[in-house]
């Protein structure tokens, strides 16, 4: 079996190796404190621009909350200013952040067209110059996400590691895909042991680990020291419990009962009410409430009925009644 290892970045402990991937629209302060409930050692905030005039809207307000977040707190920013990247980093430490992550692992085109996430992998010298800045900016420890490179015929991520090793990033995250593929195909993870075998910082390992048994073929695969869990966690933010049984057992645990992910459903609901209050706390919950139907018994009358609900009571009715019904059919 394999061990669910500590995980040590910079002074902070963490209680496993399994991370919550950042995700932008997904990965605010309610998602990360539940995952965090179930197992991960880590869950970084959602992606925040550098440009710090942009921080005004209510969205990235919300993305500078920590308030009764786990420690340690973690920020991810994004962006291609060496300067503003620095500056932002410093805010964020001002503002709480405990750990600072960049972005150069996203592949939107919005964000690649602006020379920032994954684009950046296509200049090291300015890789190299961001990576620097940050570094020298906050006395945090600063973490990195990549991906595998720009596209398969520019396949860099083992280069792009040894330069973060060198400017004193403390930990890497590797998706196993390049820009090109975006989420298209499978993951590689053959780059990533390549990366975890040239460097000495530690190695999470991200991409396509959607169950407890992948999770253990990607830790044999790469030898990385943790994985990070993205879209797999929506909807069954129990995966990170799951996957700490099965390498430390080999037990697989049974799905949690309808009544479990009722109770777990309610509380995550109330959360976003009462973060992103209301009319926006309602809007947000409907994606989770649809990826937690997933796969389920008359899911998609259940998603049309969330979807007609505008207040966070008529949302919550129409979630119990969707369990009660469950119950009557079992």
């Amino acid at each position: 079996m394999i061990a669910v290892a500590s995980l040590r970045i910079g002074p902070y402990l963490l209680s496993s190796n399994l991370a919550l991937a950042p995700m932008a629209g997904v990965t605010d302060l309610p998602f990360r404190q539940l995952c965090r409930s179930f197992g991960a050692g880590l869950a970084a905030g959602e992606m925040l621009t550098s440009d710090v005039r942009l921080w005004k809207s209510n969205k990235s307000r919300s993305r500078l909350s920590h308030a009764e977040e786990p420690e340690p707190r973690v920020v991810q920013i994004v962006g291609g200013d060496p300067q503003m990247m620095a500056e932002a980093a410093r805010i964020n430490v001002e503002l709480g952040a405990q750990i600072i992550d960049i972005n150069m692992g996203c592949p939107a085109k919005k964000v690649c067209n602006k020379a920032a996430g994954s684009a950046l992998m296509r200049d090291t010298a300015l890789v190299a110059d961001i990576l620097d800045s940050v570094v020298r900016a906050v006395p945090v420890p600063v973490t990195l996400k990549i991906r595998t490179g720009w596209s398969a015929d520019h396949r860099n991520g083992t280069e792009v590691a040894r330069i973060a090793e060198d400017c004193g990033i403390q930990a890497l995250a590797v998706h196993g895909r390049t820009r090109a593929c975006m989420f298209e195909g499978s993951a590689e993870y053959e780059t990533i042991r390549t990366i975890k075998n040239t460097i000495r910082i530690p190695v999470l390992a991200n991409g396509d680990i959607d169950s407890p048994q992948k999770a253990r073929q990607v830790l044999e695969l790469t030898g990385a020291d943790g994985l990070m869990i993205g879209r797999a966690a929506q909807g069954q933010p129990w995966i990170f419990r799951d996957i700490t049984a099965f390498l430390e057992s080999g037990e697989l645990l049974a799905p949690p009962a309808p009544a479990e992910v009722r109770a777990i459903m309610r509380a995550h609901l109330r959360k976003l009410y009462t973060f992103h209050g209301e009319v926006t706390g309602v809007r947000i919950a409907r994606k989770h409430i649809g990826w937690y139907a997933s796969g389920r018994t008359q899911a998609q009358h259940f998603r049309q009925a969330v979807m007609r609900a505008d207040t966070a009571d008529a949302q919550l009715i129409a979630v119990e009644d969707y369990f009660d019904a469950l119950d009557s059919a079992a």
